[in-house]
């Protein structure tokens, strides 16, 4: 069974690898097309570092969501738990300074409260997919909503506006002149990247994906492979949060993480993961989320109305999946 195992996923690995080979090759020509739409404006410095810093924050949620969607997942509440939890880490640097705590300690504990709190919702959306054998489309519809009202409940619909200078010029710093989310966003990259190609772990979240009766019959624990998805999807949720709140030094609640799970989404399924689950890579996503930013950032320098770019994003990700469906009946 176990050689049966470690085959299935060499042969899982081959079919990324070529995925991820054709979502490079059309990330090439992308950026060839906007450099002339684009030019002269798209090729400067400053721009490409903009789409980067963009693509940062849902794109580090992406990267859960694609161990979320290998395991055979889906989760519909990274934008509502990106809310929640910067509003939880603004209110955190605000009590902390109204009692004279240093602006250090209250960036310290803020940014361990929004971890805290991504993590924990992680964890109640996988508790019940994996324990309570609810479908994950029903539970995370359940709580996108929950925990929305949630921050909306606290700020009255209004905003978290942080008394903490450092908190926000810690967001708008860089180093080596490359913004300080991009950094985050690559070094997660790296690191997921290895748990799931190099791991255990990795390996049953493949599996599990493949067919979960059949990773059960394995001695795979499959509540606990799904859970741990939640869990680590949950906790960059709340990193991309932390970041975002640090980059406006502020949250309004009826606006913060919008659409989200769609952009998160949408960068997994042209990085190539089956939303069927069994299939997919970090660096997928990784380019599938550049990919995006640069057809936003198309659209934007030819004019075209900010209200049509989730027109885009839809009819892109259908797209995505009508190709892959093709791929796999061939």
């Amino acid at each position: 069974m176990q050689n049966l195992l470690n085959i299935s996923n060499s042969n899982i690995l081959k079919n990324n690898n070529l995925r991820v080979y054709g979502n490079i090759f059309a990330l090439i020509v992308l950026f060839i097309i906007s450099i002339f739409l684009g030019y002269p404006n798209f090729l400067k410095t400053q721009n490409l570092l903009n789409i980067l810093r963009q693509i940062s924050y849902t794109g580090i949620i992406g990267l859960g969501m694609t161990f979320v969607i290998i395991a055979g997942g889906i989760d519909l509440s990274v934008g509502s738990i990106t809310a929640f939890a910067g509003a939880i880490a603004i209110i955190t640097i605000n009590v902390l300074n109204s009692i004279g705590v240093s602006v250090y300690i209250g960036v310290a504990f803020a940014i361990i409260a929004a971890l805290s709190v991504g993590t924990i919702c992680g964890f109640i959306n996988g508790f019940f997919i994996a324990k309570g054998n609810i479908a994950p489309f029903i539970v995370t519809l359940g709580t996108m909503g929950i925990f929305r009202s949630l921050s909306l409940f606290m700020a009255d619909a209004g905003e978290f506006r942080s008394s903490n200078v450092l908190y926000g010029n810690i967001g708008g710093s860089s180093f080596l002149y490359i913004p300080i989310p991009v950094w985050v966003f690559f070094i997660t990259s790296f690191a997921l990247s290895f748990v799931l190609k190099q791991t255990r772990y990795g390996r049953y979240v493949r599996a599990v994906g493949c067919n979960s009766k059949v990773a059960h019959y394995s001695a795979i624990n499959v509540p606990s492979i799904k859970l741990i998805t939640y869990i680590i999807n949950g906790f960059l949720v709340g990193v991309s949060a932390i970041l975002i709140s640090m980059r406006f030094n502020s949250v309004g609640t009826s606006t913060f993480g919008i659409n989200y799970e769609m952009d998160a989404i949408a960068a997994v399924i042209i990085g190539g993961t089956a939303m069927s689950g069994g299939k997919g890579s970090v660096w997928g996503t990784v380019i599938g989320a550049i990919i995006l930013g640069i057809i936003n950032n198309m659209l934007n320098m030819v004019g075209v109305s900010p209200y049509l770019q989730g027109t885009v994003k839809g009819l892109v990700i259908i797209g995505a999946v009508f190709i892959q469906r093709q791929n796999s009946n061939n």
